[in-house]
């Protein structure tokens, strides 16, 4: 199993962080971001950090201009700064580049993003001095968190404008949100940090770039949506047989051989937990001697492995992007072990903005096949026996009707979300930064992809459940213990189908579900051990 498949297990067990004595894994993410884990810098770091500011430290007293160090920024570089007027030069680049609009961004997205630069800074390579880093891990320990805008960041230059947001936090400047008052008002950083006891700083040379040339703003966002789409894409094979079960569907298809013959490993993983979640259902049509059985299943029954496995192949595929992306050092200029002090172009967030945008296609599509098989629950022609709508008295009552109206508006949503960001761009800096990644824009919408998937299976499972009521009423058969599990988890907070009632709650409970984890701790606690 994959680090992002075991981010949800690990990541509320995580209590400390350390930087910069081993790389940044997806749970240690998760854990400072949703759940304030505290974070600890190395000793080791700190030492490569003195190390590397004594270097641009050397390069500041030099006659000849050095990128970052003493001149300006971008397509003013060839502008020579006077050694009098550096610290301002570093305060107008803070102040100038927080330029966000739109939208406060979420607490835990910021969180994220101030971990990430945090880890880039620990590494040695940026030549910032050792109590920017200390300052930088006190404010995210203290809980403050800078206010942060949906707009600004082109994704090339890294995040500029999200990190500059947090760069004015340890300037003492801006406004931030606090642990005591994370809802509330926002309040001035100075006042923050005077109630945390953490001094501002005056940022010296270099540093200002230091603290905004990175892609952490869309690194963390990739890595929180690899958390959750690991739990969701096992809450989809759940979905997906529990619909074959009461759509009284058959689960030969999901044999292991059949599988071998197309070794794609997320389609195997799929159909196994298909399989683990339908075994002992005497609902689903299984092959007997002299018995007519039905030939085959609809395709979002019968290729629901497939589908399922090329989005968690996706997931894989992005999660080493991922991996890739949290031991690297990503600056401009960067300070190498040999002491040069180089350009380079590794800020640009072409590798994690392709992986955000394959992340929000492999979404829509898990939505859209969910959203097909709660349609054919509603259809007395393909349902095989259930009533019209599942509802308890067709005609005075609607049933699901409009909960699938809601799946299939959600969907079409998630198809114009699936429209690649990263294959834009748009020039910038007088034409210096003229490529840009465009990935904080794909990270933003795979949130809002990731959050309507959810709802969609949540719509799916509140379709079979209620199904199930209606086979038990007819003496059809017992589900599988796995969902009858889910079963009895769903009529906890949803009634039976009755005359129909307020729905918009129950659909809200079934996302609750789903998002929560209550669904695959019940499958868990049925089957003896979870799903793969």
């Amino acid at each position: 199993m994959t680090d992002h498949d075991t981010a949800r297990q690990n990541s509320d067990l995580l209590e400390t962080v350390l930087l910069g004595a081993a790389p940044l894994t997806i749970s240690d993410v998760v854990a400072v971001a949703r759940h304030d884990a505290r974070v600890e810098v190395a000793t080791e770091a700190l030492e490569r950090v003195a190390e590397s500011r004594r270097v641009i430290e050397e390069l500041a007293g030099d006659t000849q201009p050095h990128y970052g160090v003493s001149t300006g920024f971008g397509a003013l570089a060839k502008v020579q700064i006077p050694v009098e007027k550096r610290q301002q030069l570093q305060r107008s680049l803070i102040r100038s580049h927080a330029a966000g609009a739109g939208a406060e961004v979420e607490r835990e997205v910021v969180r994220a993003l101030m971990l990430l630069r945090l880890n880039t800074l620990a590494s040695g390579r940026t030549g910032v001095r050792v109590e920017v880093v200390e300052t930088y891990a006190a404010i995210l320990n203290a809980g403050i968190t800078p206010v942060v805008h949906e707009y600004g960041s082109l994704g090339c230059s890294g995040d500029l404008s999200p990190l500059a947001h947090c760069a004015l936090t340890l300037m003492g400047e801006g406004d931030v949100r606090t642990a005591a008052g994370p809802e509330g008002p926002a309040v001035p950083a100075a006042e923050a940090l005077s109630a945390a006891g953490i001094e501002p700083l005056v940022l010296a040379e270099k540093e200002g770039l230091a603290l905004i040339n990175g892609t952490d703003g869309m690194l963390g966002m990739l890595c929180l949506a690899l958390h959750d789409l690991a739990g969701l894409l096992a809450v989809a094979d759940v979905a997906a047989a529990a619909s074959v079960e009461a759509l009284t569907g058959t689960d030969a298809v999901f044999a292991a051989d059949l599988h071998a013959l197309r070794p794609h490993p997320g389609q195997a993983l799929a159909a196994s937990n298909m399989l683990r979640v339908l075994e002992g259902s005497s609902l689903v049509q299984r092959p007997r001697e002299g018995e007519f059985t039905r030939v085959q299943d609809a395709y979002s029954l019968r290729c629901a492995p497939q589908v399922h496995g090329a989005a968690r192949d996706t997931a894989e595929h992005a999660a080493r992007v991922a991996s890739i992306e949290l031991v690297s050092a990503i600056d401009n200029p960067v300070v190498l072990p040999d002491g040069r002090v180089e350009s380079n172009g590794n800020f640009h967030g072409a590798p994690v903005a392709y992986v955000l945008d394959f992340l929000a296609i492999a979404a829509a599509d898990v939505a859209s096949i969910s959203e097909r098989r709660t349609d054919r629950f509603l259809d007395v022609a393909r349902n095989h026996g259930l009533p019209p709508f599942l509802a308890a008295d067709a005609g005075l009552d609607s049933g699901l009707m409009i909960a699938q109206y809601t799946a299939a508006g959600i969907v079409s949503e998630l198809k114009r979300l699936a429209a690649p960001a990263s294959v834009d761009s748009i020039p910038s800096s007088a034409m210096q930064e003229d490529h840009v990644s465009m990935g904080w824009a794909a990270a933003r919408k795979l949130r809002r992809s990731i959050d309507g998937l959810a709802r969609v299976l949540g719509i799916e499972l509140l379709a079979s459940t209620r199904a199930l009521d209606f086979r038990a009423a007819a003496g059809s058969g017992d589900p599988a213990p796995a969902t009858a599990a889910v079963h009895r988890l769903f009529r906890s907070r949803v009634s039976a189908p009755d005359t129909d009632a307020f729905l918009s709650p129950d659909i809200a409970a079934a996302h609750d579900f789903v998002s929560g984890g209550d669904v695959l701790e019940a499958v868990a606690g049925a089957l003896g051990a979870p799903l793969a």
